[in-house]
Order: C-alpha cells, then sequence, then structure tokens
C-alpha cells in the first residue's frame, strides 16, 4: 500500500505524518478499524474551503492527503484520481476515499477475525515456531554454555 505514497499523512493534521502513537483518534487509520469507524475518520478529515478535488500538496495538504491515501489503496495515480474525482465536492469525495479504503482492508480484516476466533490454531503455530526456535538455537546454547563452563 504504501509503495505509492511515501508518507501518509494524519487525517486531522496533515501537515504531519500518519501515526499510530497520534494522540487524536481521528487522526489514523488502523487495519482493525470497522468500516465504520473509517467512514467515520474520513468524514472528520480536515480538508479546506475549497469544494473541489485537487492535488497540490503545498497549498492544498488535507485534500492532497486524501488523494494520497486513494492513490496507495487503488494502485492509481494522482492524476488518474483527480480525472475520476471531477465533480465531486470533497465531502463526497471523502465517501469515496473511505469506501476505497474498507474495500482494501476488508481482506485483511476478514482474516485477523478468522485468526482470532480459531484460538487453537494459534496456540499450535505459536507453538510449533517456539519449537523449531528451540531447535535452531540448541547448537549455538550448547556451544555457549560449554563456553562459560556449565
Amino acid at each position: 500500500i504504501l509503495n505509492s505514497a511515501k508518507k501518509i499523512r494524519s487525517l486531522r493534521d496533515p501537515t504531519s505524518k500518519m501515526s499510530k502513537s497520534d494522540v487524536q483518534p481521528l487522526a489514523t487509520i488502523s487495519i482493525t478499524d470497522s468500516p465504520d469507524d473509517i467512514m467515520l475518520k474520513f468524514r472528520k478529515a480536515v480538508t479546506d474551503f475549497t469544494s473541489e478535488v485537487t492535488f497540490d500538496p503545498k497549498s492544498r495538504p488535507g485534500v492532497s492527503n486524501l488523494i494520497a491515501v486513494h492513490a496507495a489503496v487503488t494502485g492509481q495515480s494522482t492524476e488518474e484520481i483527480v480525472r475520476q474525482s471531477v465533480g465531486l465536492d470533497t465531502a463526497q469525495y471523502k465517501s469515496v476515499v473511505a469506501d476505497a479504503v474498507i474495500q482494501k482492508l476488508a481482506p485483511i480484516r476478514s482474516e485477523i477475525h478468522r485468526l482470532t476466533s480459531e484460538r487453537g490454531y494459534l496456540c499450535s503455530i505459536l507453538t510449533h515456531g517456539a519449537d523449531r526456535a528451540k531447535e535452531m538455537a540448541s547448537p549455538v546454547f550448547h556451544d555457549v554454555k560449554k563456553l562459560i563452563g556449565l
């Protein structure tokens, strides 16, 4: 997702990068956010008073950030996004971006839900991983014990 957008900006302060440690819950999108939460966060995203959708990071950082997010989740260029958004005002465009993000994250959220609902499966994976790690570390651990005289 981040290949096409080097830095995703905060939804509440588009002059700073999006960070999971941001104190404003509406500033960031989490993979585990519900579709309703994602829609709310994009509806509340900071933009300016110009209603058309244009990409100009210096003078319109809020709308430009939405375009960058949209481009990142769809794989389209910012130019394509702007062309497709002609006729939309920023409020309508926020819903379009939210829908694209929801669609992109849906399979990931679904897999997270599936895995967290299968506790036994997760425990077996963790146990198997721990056993493999012990097996791989055992020779080194044995050598270290020998070197220190244990």
